[in-house]
């Protein structure tokens, strides 16, 4: 066969437990002439369980890579784990896959580990090939097991090793593309079947027994039919799946090419929490089992462990390849690690932090106030696991204490959180909306906040401090999880505000709005396959009751009967024990995590776990007030009373009244207006310390003062002063932003017209205020346009700069008003003594103003 017809491909192999996925991988090497021997794992002389715990323990524990041949496909075959303690090992190799071998039990049928290995499969979009092993056993009929899939899985398993023309008849079936090939042609090729293999519509499915070799040429041949590489990047690209170490301690990063070439000594970079990284890879080896061969070079579609490599973590793309998603499965039981007597328990931190490394499935805690490390597991086999790699690693021989269940929290119903921190000389405040998801959805984030409010570098930083760190909840301090937080309003400081006030802001809005909401505790809940002798089936019944637990109606057989269902963790897992003593050794029971419901016993467990909220130094619900020159704490259930911004979240919007006569909606405005400053007054006291003189000083007529910068004889007293903050107004009002798009010159022009009718109108004395810089060659100059100022501010001067100077000035002796989308400007000009008009409230001024005049001219045609 020539080279260039070659493929490669990467083939992961998964099942339950039990179901013969080992001694399928060990038939396929034999058959394809990879390995001489063919082993058994009861042997404990199989070519891929090269472990003594594999060995001992008869079960796969660690993800291995063998090459083999089948026809003109080169194989890299990645062996996963099947216990459902090492889930999370095979989720991460799922991530670099283009293929999947799922192994089903033809005794056992589709269990409930296989369910869950199916809905990781569906979640990365793997193609997937089945093999029914163990057909020489007493089971269900090939038929039946074709049902099961069908009915357990979904549809599109096809039987491949049926004729030809009943199998394109089943295949048509499951995609259009093949039911118009077969319409047109009759028959269907193997070029028509490779893509609906691809696409998922197909699972194609052989029957045979790998122990006795019984199907296994078969299958090779069906991979080496059905399969097409995947595309390669252009660029250099690499995913990190696995970090082990070799037998003499050398750390070993997995990782499969996905684009360009990997050459040996290259050198590689990434980050780790923020931190660049660069490194050589000093070997490139090709592992088939235990043994390695050296490569120059890899390429797209092979996997190889480096070396040299002391930063890549499992999950990190490389070059032009992006991260892995976060894994969906995650442990859910904490032990306390008890270590002898003498132990230095931070090098025992350190070296768990190191197997933290090389399994995704383990996560270690440090307690620093009581000094203690924990574990967070999947299960109690993989504890004896950890305790015997502890051994064989350390020499650290250690003990574990009674594990307790990892809890979650959520909310049930919307909540609104407010935060706010303004210590002197700091200031942020935040506001999030806070929402349940769906079962499973774990934490969202998303703002939906208009920039007018919040400058969008702002929103991006509350953004980045609702990723960075784990939430818990108010119940028991409990991981959150199944909700949405998204921010809908918030404030900075012109010259006060620190990125760090915005972090503080940010935790403390979500605490306060956990303590308002009704929250809600999660335990973890097991998916279990009961199955017993028939008289013993009352007896579990009976059991998965009084456990709280839920079950499908039992399936009798002549002997046995098995029973289905959902019960917590905390309730059974010390469950298989107690089977295996009242069925005297002949019942068994399958367990698998089904993710997260309501608690069964919350009150007990939030009672048993004494946690206080109001004390939780490290996740304050309080927010930091300024008054005086010196902050202040506001406790969590007054906080609303006190803050700067409103959302407007949870209130309904009042109908729209009928438009009045002028003179009345003009007093209307002024009224709204007079009682919305009268509440900014008070911000604005609270916030910059009492105003020294009368804020109604602007109704009164004083004495005139000069000041040497402002010359106030350039405008004509009027009754009434209107500074307009131009740039703001365009970027407010759509239909000007929109413009402004297109040309920021057309949408100034466009405003000054539509003012210029607004001034004649209302006879105010106008003065339309633009930032100089975004204006070639007028820096500092006043002009007259029509009726109405245009000023270009100073060079080094900003529009709002320019306004809160001159209200300062005539806001002493005259009625003025300032119209601006900038909400900190707004308080400030209240200080002042001006009225304040938003952009929004300014531009149902201008549309009335506009109709008045449409009206006017109406009449007196």
């Amino acid at each position: 066969m020539e080279e260039t017809t070659r493929k490669q491909i990467v083939l992961g192999i998964l099942a339950h437990v039990d179901s013969g996925k080992t001694t399928l991988s060990e038939a396929m090497l034999y058959r394809a002439g990879a390995i001489r021997k063919l082993g058994r794992v009861d042997h404990k002389d199989a070519f891929l369980d090269t472990d003594a715990l594999e060995k001992a323990r008869g079960i796969t524990i660690f993800s291995k890579q063998a090459l083999l041949t089948a026809g003109r496909t080169d194989i890299t075959l990645l062996d996963t784990p099947g216990h459902v303690d090492f889930s999370t090992e095979t989720e991460r190799t799922l991530q670099v896959l283009d293929y999947a071998v799922l192994v089903v039990s033809a005794t056992d049928g589709v269990q409930s580990h296989t369910e869950t290995l199916w809905r990781l499969l569906r979640r990365y979009r793997v193609p997937t090939f089945v093999f029914v092993n163990k057909t020489d056993l007493p089971g269900l009929r090939r038929e039946e097991l074709l049902a099961q899939l069908n009915r357990r899985l979904g549809e599109g398993f096809v039987d491949f090793g049926a004729a030809q023309p009943a199998r394109d008849e089943a295949l048509a079936l499951c995609d259009e593309q093949l039911m118009e090939k077969q319409l047109e042609a009759g028959q269907l090729t193997d070029a028509d079947i490779v893509p609906a293999v691809a696409r998922r519509h197909v699972f194609p499915c052989w029957f045979g027994a790998a122990l006795r070799l019984d199907g296994v040429d078969e299958f090779l041949a069906g991979l080496d039919r059905f399969t097409r590489p995947a595309p390669a990047l252009d660029a250099f690209g690499a995913r990190v799946f696995k970090v082990s170490q070799d037998e003499q301690g050398a750390r070993l990063t997995w990782l499969r090419v996905t684009g360009g070439e990997l050459k040996v000594k290259a050198q590689l970079t990434g980050e780790v929490d923020g931190t660049p990284w660069a490194e050589k890879a000093n070997q490139l080896r090709l592992y088939s089992g235990a043994k390695y061969t050296l490569a120059e070079r890899i390429g797209p579609g092979q996997v190889c462990a480096v070396t040299g490599l002391t930063q890549a973590r499992p999950g990190e793309g490389l070059g032009a390849e992006r991260d892995s998603d976060l894994p969906v499965l995650e442990p859910v039981l904490s032990y306390q690690v008890l270590l002898p007597e003498g132990a230095d328990v931070h090098a025992a931190l350190g070296q768990l932090h190191r197997l933290e490394e090389e399994e995704p499935q383990l996560h270690v805690v440090w307690n620093e106030t009581l000094g203690e490390i924990h574990v967070q597991l999947m299960g109690e086999v993989q504890l004896e696991v950890l305790r015997s790699l502890l051994a064989q690693r350390f020499g650290l021989n250690v003990k574990f204490g009674p594990g307790g269940i990892l809890y979650k929290e959520t909310i049930t119903e919307p909540m609104e959180g407010v935060g706010h921190y303004e210590p002197l000389r700091h200031y942020a405040e935040v506001h999030l909306l806070l929402e349940p998801l769906p079962r499973g959805s774990g934490l969202q984030f998303a703002a939906d906040c208009r920039e007018e409010v919040l400058d969008k570098n702002w929103q991006r930083l509350v953004l980045t401090h609702l990723e960075e760190k784990q939430h818990v909840g108010v119940l028991t301090g409990a991981p959150l999880t199944d909700m949405k937080i998204t921010l809908i309003a918030g404030r900075a400081h012109l010259k006060h505000t620190e990125g760090g006030d915005f972090r503080q802001a940010t935790y403390r809005a979500v605490r306060q709005g956990l303590m308002l909401a009704k929250c809600q505790l999660l335990e973890p809940w097991y998916a279990f396959r009961l199955e017993v002798p028939a008289e013993n089936i009352g007896r579990a019944m009976t059991d998965i009751q009084r456990m709280e637990g839920s079950f499908d109606p039992p399936e009798s057989g002549e002997d046995t009967a098995v029973l289905t269902g959902f019960a917590p963790v905390a309730a059974m897992r010390s469950y298989p024990m107690e089977v295996v003593s009242y069925t005297r050794g002949r019942g068994r029971v399958s367990l698998t995590l089904d993710g997260y419901r309501p608690c069964h016993n919350a009150q007990e467990v939030i009672e048993a776990s004494g946690y206080e909220p109001e004390h939780d130094l490290d996740n304050p619900a309080d927010s930091v007030f300024c008054a005086h020159g010196a902050g202040f704490v506001v406790p969590w259930s007054e906080v609303r009373s006190h803050m700067h911004v409103e959302s407007g979240w949870g209130k309904a919007k009042p109908a729209r009244p009928e438009a009045p006569a002028a003179p009345q909606r003009r007093a209307a405005a002024y009224r709204a207006t007079l009682e919305e400053d009268a509440e900014l007054l008070k911000i604005f006291e609270r916030t910059y310390g009492p105003i020294k003189r009368d804020p109604l000083a602007a109704f009164r007529p004083v004495q005139k003062r000069e000041r040497p910068d402002f010359a106030a004889e350039q405008w004509t007293l009027a009754p009434e002063y209107l500074l307009v903050d131009g740039y703001n107004i365009i970027f407010a009002w759509d239909e000007l932003n929109a413009l402004a798009k297109e040309s920021l010159d057309i949408a100034r022009h466009k405003l000054m017209d539509i003012l210029c009718n607004y001034q004649g109108y209302q006879k105010c004395n106008l003065i339309l205020v633009f930032d100089a810089y975004r204006v070639p060659g007028s820096p500092g100059s006043i002009e007259q346009y029509h009726n109405i100022h245009v000023v270009y501010t100073k060079e080094a001067e900003t529009a709002d700069m320019f306004i809160e100077h001159v209200t300062h000035e005539i806001g002493k002796n005259r009625r003025v008003r300032v119209a601006t989308s900038d909400g900190m400007e707004q308080i400030i000009i209240l200080g002042h003594g001006a009225l304040r008009v938003s952009a929004r409230m300014f531009h149902e001024e201008v549309q009335n103003v506009e109709k008045q005049i449409r009206q006017l001219v109406q009449g007196e045609v």
